[in-house]
Order: C-alpha cells, then sequence, then structure tokens
C-alpha cells in the first residue's frame, strides 16, 4: 500500500547516514538490505499479512529494519520496549499477539505463540483494507493502559510532502506516538535517526556531540534534568538548532533557562497524542508558552475551556475501551487551555486541575515556581483530599542537594506566596529519594 512510497525515497539517500548508535552507524542501503533480511525471516517463520506481531526491543538499526519489513508485510505491529517489560504479557494478550520477533544483535528470532486471531472489529478493518496496522498503549497516567489502534498506511501519509532533512536524537521509543513519528518523518526526508544508548543526559550530548545531531525531540522533564546535569558544558552541542518539547505542559521556569542556556537553538512546543498522532505547531517565541497547532489534517476546537481535535490520522479506535470520538469526528483531549486569538496555552489535563474550596490550581504552575529553586532537582504536584477544603495542595520533591525539611519547606512555600495565590500554596510537602518521572520522561503526579 503506502510502504512502497517509503521504501522508494528511502533508496534516493542510499549512501547517507540512516542510523547513528553508540557503536555503529547503518547507511540508507545498510537498512534497506536488513529489510530485505527480515522480510526473508519472517516469511521462512510463516508470518501472514494481517497477523498480530509484537517487535519486542530497543530502538537502532535492527529495529528498524524489522518494523519495515512488517510494514511491507501488511501485519499489525505491537512495539514493546524494555521500560513496560513488566507489562508485556499483558499487552501481547491484550492485543491477540500471534507472533513475537525479539530483537538481540547476534540473532533473528520469532517466535509462534500458538494463539488464534484476534477477531476484533478494528482488526477486520485494517485486514479488509490489507493495511499494515500498529498497536500503541495509552501511560495509563489518567487511569488503565488502553491498545490504541492505528491503520499504518493512513498514518504515512502525512510524510509524503518533503520537508527538512534533519538529523534527530531518538528520545522516544517505538512504543510511542512519537517515536514512531521520528522514524518516519526522518527517512521520509533522508535524515538520520541518532539513538543514544540511554536517556541519561551524558549519554543525550555524546550523542549530539558524536554525530551532529540536529534535532532534539524530548519532555520538560528531561530539559530540567540536563540543565542541572551541568552535560551542556562538557560537550560540543554546536550541531543543534532545534528543541521540541512535549508530552506534558513546560514550566515557565524551565523554558526560560533552555533559552538562556541554547540562545542559539530555535525552541517549539509540540503537541499529540496516541491516539489523534503530532499536529504541527508553532510557538510564539523561544521563551513562550504560547504555541497554534493543527495544519493540514487537523482542525481544532475549545469547548468549555478544553481542546478538541479532529484529525485524519486519528486512530480506529481503542482494543478495550469505548470510542472517544464524537459525532462529528472529534476527540476531547481532556487539555485545559488558554485563548488568546489564534494562539493557546496548555495548562495542563483537566483531570489533575486541584479543586481548593473552588479555587482551581494547576499543578504545573505551581511546579514552575517551585523548579526555580536551586536546590530543587524535580516535583510532582497533586491534590491531596481534605475535609473542610475538599482538596489542597501537595507537593513531592527530589531534592538536587542536601536540605532540612524545615529549611525546604520555608523555601517553598517563600517562593510560591511570591508568585502565586494564597489557596495554590503547597501545605503537605514531602521529600522523594525516588524518580518522579516515568521512563517516558513524563511527571508523575499520581
Amino acid at each position: 500500500m503506502t510502504a512502497p512510497f517509503l521504501m522508494k525515497r528511502m533508496l534516493d539517500f542510499r549512501e547517507d547516514l540512516a542510523v547513528g548508535e553508540h557503536r555503529e552507524t547503518s547507511t540508507y542501503a545498510d537498512v534497506l538490505t536488513r529489510t530485505e533480511g527480515w522480510k526473508n525471516v519472517i516469511r521462512e517463520a510463516g508470518v501472514s499479512p494481517g497477523q498480530t506481531v509484537s517487535l519486542e526491543g530497543e530502538y537502532g538499526a535492527e529495529a528498524v529494519s524489522a518494523f519495515l519489513a512488517l510494514l511491507e508485510n501488511d501485519n499489525i505491529v505491537v512495539p514493546l520496549t524494555e521500560a513496560a517489560e513488566a507489562q508485556h504479557h499483558t499487552f501481547r494478550e491484550l492485543a491477540g499477539v500471534e507472533k513475537r520477533i525479539i530483537l538481540d544483535r547476534s540473532t533473528r528470532t520469532v517466535l509462534d505463540q500458538g494463539a488464534a486471531a484476534l477477531d476484533h472489529e478494528l482488526y477486520r478493518v485494517l485486514r479488509k483494507r490489507g493495511a499494515a496496522g500498529l498497536v500503541l498503549f495509552t501511560s495509563g497516567s489518567t487511569g488503565a493502559c488502553k491498545g490504541v489502534v492505528h491503520d499504518l498506511d493512513a498514518l504515512l501519509e502525512k510524510y509524503w510532502k518533503r520537508r527538512q532533512r534533519l538529523r534527530t536524537v531518538v528520545f522516544l521509543q517505538l512504543d510511542h506516538i512519537g517515536g514512531v513519528n521520528t522514524l518516519f518523518y526522518t527517512l521520509a526526508n533522508g535524515g538520520a535517526v541518532v539513538v543514544p544508548p540511554s536517556r541519561r543526559p551524558s549519554d543525550v550530548c555524546a550523542a549530539i556531540a558524536g554525530h551532529g545531531a540536529q534535532l532534539l525531540p524530548t519532555s520538560p522533564t528531561f530539559l530540567n534534568l540536563l540543565l542541572l546535569s551541568g552535560e551542556i558544558d562538557r560537550h560540543d552541542l554546536s550541531s543543534l538548532e532545534l528543541i521540541t518539547y512535549g508530552t506534558e505542559p513546560m514550566p515557565q521556569s524551565t523554558l526560560a533557562r533552555i533559552h538562556a542556556a541554547f540562545p542559539h537553538v530555535r525552541l517549539q512546543q509540540t503537541y499529540g497524542s496516541t491516539e489523534l498522532g503530532i499536529l504541527a505547531s508553532r510557538s510564539r517565541s523561544n521563551d513562550s508558552l504560547w504555541v497554534q497547532v493543527g495544519g493540514s489534517g487537523y482542525e481544532t476546537r475549545i469547548v468549555e475551556g478544553t481542546l478538541r481535535v479532529r484529525s485524519q490520522t486519528a486512530m480506529l479506535g481503542y482494543l478495550n475501551a469505548p470510542s472517544p470520538f464524537d459525532e462529528e469526528g472529534f476527540v476531547d483531549t481532556g487539555d485545559r487551555v488558554e485563548l488568546d486569538g489564534d494562539w493557546i496555552r496548555i495548562l495542563g489535563r483537566d483531570s489533575e486541575v486541584i479543586n481548593v474550596g473552588g479555587s482551581k490550581v494547576h499543578p504545573s504552575e505551581v511546579e514552575s515556581a517551585i523548579l526555580d529553586l536551586d536546590v530543587v532537582e524535580d516535583v510532582a504536584v497533586r491534590a491531596e483530599p481534605h475535609p473542610i477544603l475538599g482538596q489542597v495542595v501537595a507537593a513531592r520533591v527530589r531534592l538536587a542537594t542536601a536540605l532540612s525539611p524545615t529549611e525546604l519547606k520555608q523555601r517553598i512555600r517563600r517562593i510560591c506566596s511570591e508568585r502565586l495565590p494564597r489557596h495554590a500554596i503547597p501545605v503537605k510537602i514531602e521529600v522523594s529519594d525516588e524518580p518522579l518521572h516515568n521512563a517516558r520522561f513524563k511527571r508523575m503526579r499520581r
């Protein structure tokens, strides 16, 4: 279906770098050769078009090639990565995985699950179309994980138009819509995906310097940790031209510090979701949280303060939940926003708003104030039940330097009282020794 367009486009760049890893580089010709090898492997393993196949492993030339082979074979692909290993069995059962591909540098393993094909209505749609499919799982930050089904052929259509050719750091894996977007955008435009050995700031910076990466797509939480790490000063990051950030609201304090640290790099807020894909976006300025989202293939509207989106690259639906589409095809994202003409400012999830005696508090605004304290490495703000006010503000803090609990509380309440209304000042403050973000570097407030 649509896959041949991508493979033909890749032939145009056969001698150029496609995947840069820690100890290995692969040209487009290398990736295409590997893809042919995987097509032989899956054919010999009896993987038929329309079957559901899990792709289990980390980003790299091998994973990219196996993914492309399954795409060309019109399979329904279920990417699973190490970070979600505890949930692999659940995800395979929910998706009805019939075959498993286990990625390893030395072997190419295909396991037969011995399961009958899942007779789900969404899979029937894909099989009737003769289209490849993609199953991704939501993070579960607002409830149980949902299985999201995409038509991969339809998803690929947005990459037909040639755009900027960039060497792009891989921050999100293939089990995330952002990681899939990075891969398809890069391959369709002759760029290179740069794969750090980990998402530690030191490894990400070394990968940027080593491969001359131009684009770093990441999250506000990672950018905050990057600033604190000091790795910016230990590596040559002069190749960077663009930093994009999304997956969660950006604290204004973090944005200001990133702008100061990278004065010659363009900063751009992105917006998307597992269900809708990644929307085109444009930030008002490098130090502004106001953004325009939408563009070709997307329509947006604001209803009672929350953003609704209609997308041509939207999912077909959920495997294990009712359809979220209204009769016009719009999805309520649950993201509360402010509006200024054509610009919006994303305040955060409607479900995370804290109601203190009728006054609303957005966690990101409190976090932004607290993150300006040099003793704080990270913070996650949430609602705490209260018998009189209904809810109060609670903050979990990870410290950058040792500090007594009394001194920490005094500093937090002092800076919050200077910047925020009284009802937004944290009543409960806890110190955490554990990271406050998940494997995708998204802040965990629950």
